[in-house]
């Protein structure tokens, strides 16, 4: 029999699953800016996703030219650009390719209402963590953010049905299985059933953990690697934990406790 999640949970997965959507959207929108502006102002190589992302051309647009009129530099830092040649819908060339013009102006604009919309929807999911009783313990692990803690809600759903935390490891595809047939015998590797998201997600923060200076995930990772585990079987292991650490808080309320998850954690 299928499982059918409570109202909490089909709720994470609607956000999550919508949140996703809009950041591949977003992504698309960067990456089609990115295209079309290198097409109509070769001069704009040196503009970045980074600056793109914080305003959609705007630092472009803002530009002030040194007095003399030479190639100025941005108020960003972007050096070589110029108010005359930054501004896509002012330049003088523009009346010769309007129409490209007109794409970019639409694109920044889907980009904008795009990124508003993922910022409402993760002020919805942040609202939605804080009143969820069920995450306690989980909002405070350094190496999970709002969008982890939501997928791990997401995904899981109701932990109480996992009578173990091996049953929550194997649901999320982080078991291992060796794949055998008469006298072959293959290699050990993941069975991948479950969420592909939840396993995306939880790699992400196991490779923070690994960064993130004083994470008990990353002093176990560490260790791993120290007595010989590859690096990478060393980060599923990180996986396989995380999603038993949080299993184990989900069901019992309990706060988090480093020391717990590695003896080498701090406390």
């Amino acid at each position: 029999m299928g499982y059918i999640p409570g109202e909490q949970v089909a709720t994470y997965r609607e956000l999550v699953r919508l949140h996703t959507q809009l950041s591949e959207e977003a992504a698309r929108y960067q990456n089609q800016i990115q295209v079309l502006v290198v097409v109509l102002f070769p001069e704009f190589n040196q503009v970045t996703a980074r600056s793109l992302r914080t305003g959609c051309l705007g630092r472009a647009q803002s530009v002030s030219a040194r007095p003399g009129g030479g190639r100025g530099r941005s108020r960003g830092g972007v050096p070589g650009i110029t108010s005359h040649s930054c501004d896509p819908f002012r330049a003088p060339h523009c009346s010769e390719i309007s129409g490209g013009c007109s794409d970019l102006r639409i694109l920044c604009d889907q980009l904008e209402h795009t990124q508003a919309n993922l910022t409402r929807l993760e002020e919805e999911l942040e609202q939605l963590i804080t009143t969820d009783p069920g995450t306690k313990g989980l909002q405070q692990m350094p190496e999970l953010g709002p969008k982890t803690i939501a997928v791990l809600r997401a995904e899981l759903g109701e932990v109480d049905r996992f009578a173990c935390t091996d049953q929550a490891v194997a649901y999320a595809g982080m078991d291992i299985r060796i794949k055998e047939s008469g006298k072959f015998k293959g290699k050990a590797k993941l069975s991948k059933r479950g969420s592909g998201l939840l396993r995306q997600i939880l790699y992400l923060a196991a490779l923070r953990s690994i960064r993130l200076e004083g994470s008990a995930f990353g002093a176990y990772y560490r260790h791993l690697v120290g007595r010989g585990l590859k690096k990478m079987s060393a980060l599923m292991a990180v996986m396989r934990k995380m999603v038993a650490v949080t299993t184990h808080l989900m069901q019992t309320g309990e706060d988090y406790d480093p020391s717990k998850v590695w003896v080498g954690g701090t406390s």
